[in-house]
């Protein structure tokens, strides 16, 4: 079963512009659409492998307030 996890930068916005700390993240799959701000992506065991944060109080200091972590390699198609 694919699952996608979906950020909604329309949420991130409204939250600064109110003040409001609602869920940004959707992580969705056939049978349902689940919201939340932090999501952890596991392998087949139930290790966490990577893990989609939404931090609006302590953003990165480059400004993000999104972000995925993990401790694994991470490859790029770029050259």
């Amino acid at each position: 079963m694919k699952t996608r996890i979906h950020v909604n930068q329309h949420k991130i916005r409204a939250n600064l512009k109110n003040g409001t700390e609602d869920h940004v993240i959707t992580v969705k799959d056939y049978k349902n659409n689940r919201y939340t701000s932090n999501a952890i992506i596991r392998d087949k065991d139930g290790n966490e492998v990577a893990r989609v944060v939404y931090s609006p109080t302590k953003p990165l200091s480059c400004g993000a307030r999104v972000w995925i972590e993990t401790d694994l390699e991470v490859t790029t198609d770029e050259t």
